[in-house]
């Protein structure tokens, strides 16, 4: 199962061919392997989203990112921007470690609109507001937090020269998220203390002094590390109601092994958390292997309604080792959350943002047909691909088994697939290309579901990753993968009889980067 495979010298050739002569060229976005509508960095190692905020028509995504490698190390801001979340323009690195003395942790971004900081200079009388960065600043035994800002749209950013602005006297405090709390006319940060899995909670009047208000934690947790805080007010799908949610990072611990992504719902009163259930567990965002360190969208546009996400579309278990060469890490598809309520209680719920649609092309569709029939489809009209979206409603009848075979060749296949016998969906990359870089990457990924009499799939496929929604966001995998060249057919299989495909649509999907 570990062996190399034949094919992979070849493409680390490849792209070894295509790494630019300096930092200053910016290569291009074909290389094997590399995404074509989820974000990654030109080039070197990036991981998790940072200071994600809207302003003056621009989507905002800074990011740990090391401008010297392809590896964790020398970690500051790198920066992109977008007008749709969708396609975005690589800016320069816009926070730097400053050598010898500190990293540039993950962090928040806001929008000070009535200038409480005193930091905006806007020359326009008009317009009081600016972009304030708070993160955390890493020093070799102690981590605090530092503010900076930037007055021409996040172009350009400068330290605030009272730094820090909040110091725990503590080597885990960091990851501070940020956020404006109106029924108190103050700012909010949520930070952890990473070792002893605690969510502490201060506050501000201007973004400089900040004063601790509480404590939360471990809620149940007995092992691993809390990081990348955040706290959110969500709607209840179909109602007026409301529900703080606090979303927490851990590592490791995850269902599927290594980081993952835990929340819980609750209440708050600017100053404390409360868990709605206390002695209830936190519940998981995502089943794959690949998502971590979310963050959500500070200041998005009035009207939108819901918040939205995006995660680091890797693992710290393999994070260094991924089989690319000219880059290392990439972010999932933005997503918005809400809350849906079950039998059992309320749940998180995901789906792609909607701008995705714009990338779609060349539709096929078929409906109420049986397994074979969407087969000979797929075959009539050679649809086949490296880049697409698929959705799906199975039946699975008597089958205990239905799904897709994807990425597919003689040389390797994703599954992705509903078990009607224990009713789980999984996601299974054992046979999906390159996995002897971990021991930890191969496996079958899966999570439980409603009972009822099919199963809806939402499936993103791009050049190295499959993320599946499943029943309208209910459950998420998210998962990377490496696939051979020419591993691009598409098949659907069930094992047992009486099993049909109620509908199937696949859209190609333009590249972003084009």
């Amino acid at each position: 199962m570990n062996k190399i495979m034949p094919w992979l010298p070849l493409l680390l050739v490849v792209s070894f061919l295509l790494l630019p002569c300096s930092h200053a060229q910016e290569p291009g976005y074909d290389q094997p392997w590399r995404p074509q509508y989820h974000f990654t960095p030109p080039q070197n190692f990036m991981n998790d989203p940072n200071g994600t905020v809207f302003y003056k028509g621009e989507y905002h995504l800074f990011y740990q990112y090391n401008p010297e490698g392809n590896v964790w190390g020398h970690m500051s801001w790198g920066h992109a921007v977008s007008t749709d979340l969708v396609r975005w323009k690589n800016l320069p690195v816009a926070l730097h470690e400053v050598p010898g003395q500190y990293m540039v942790y993950s962090g928040s971004a806001v929008v000070d609109w009535n200038n409480s900081s005193g930091l905006c200079k806007n020359p326009d009388p008009q317009d009081r507001s600016c972009l304030v960065a708070i993160y955390t600043a890493a020093y070799k035994d102690r981590q605090k937090q530092h503010i900076a800002f930037s007055n021409d749209r996040g172009r350009t950013w400068t330290n605030y020269s009272g730094n820090p602005v909040a110091d725990l006297d503590a080597p885990d405090f960091r990851d501070p998220n940020v956020f404006w709390y109106t029924p108190q006319h103050k700012w909010i940060m949520v930070a952890v203390l990473a070792d002893a899995r605690t969510l502490v909670v201060l506050d501000s009047p201007d973004l400089k002094h900040w004063t601790k208000r509480s404590t939360f934690g471990p809620a149940g947790d007995t092992a691993g590390q809390w990081e990348c805080p955040d706290l959110i007010e969500l709607a209840v799908e179909g109602t007026a109601e409301k529900k703080w949610v606090l979303i927490i990072n851990r590592n490791p611990g995850a269902p599927a092994g290594g980081t993952g992504v835990r929340y819980l719902i609750g209440k708050f009163d600017g100053a404390n958390f409360a868990s709605e259930v206390p002695d209830a567990p936190a519940l998981w965002a995502d089943w794959g292997k690949d998502f971590y360190a979310t963050n959500t969208w500070n200041d998005l546009p009035p009207g939108d309604g819901e918040r939205v996400w995006m995660g680091w579309f890797s693992n710290w278990q393999y994070a260094n080792t991924e089989p690319t060469v000219l880059w290392r890490g990439g972010q999932s598809v933005p997503r918005t959350l809400k809350l849906r309520r079950y039998a059992d209680g309320l749940r998180l719920v995901q789906r792609p943002v909607r701008e995705l649609q714009s990338l779609r092309h060349d539709k096929l569709r078929t409906e109420n047909s049986s397994v074979a029939q969407a087969n000979q489809k797929l075959r009539d009209t050679a649809t086949r691909g490296e880049v697409y979206e698929l959705e799906a409603e199975l039946q699975p009848g008597e089958a205990h088994e239905i799904g897709f075979r994807l990425r597919k060749s003689k040389a390797a296949e994703t599954l992705v697939s509903f078990d009607a016998v224990h009713r789980e969906v999984y996601v299974d990359r054992t046979h999906s290309g390159e996995i002897s870089f971990s021991k930890d990457f191969p496996g079958r990924f899966s999570v439980k579901v409603e009972q009822s009499a099919s199963i809806k799939l939402q499936v993103f496929v791009d050049r190295s990753s499959v993320e599946v929604f499943v029943n309208d966001g209910e459950r998420v995998l998210s998962n990377r993968i490496y696939p051979p060249p020419g591993s691009d057919g598409i098949e659907v299989y069930a094992e047992g009889s009486g099993a049909r495909v109620v509908s199937l649509t696949i859209w190609k999907l333009n590249s972003a980067w084009k």
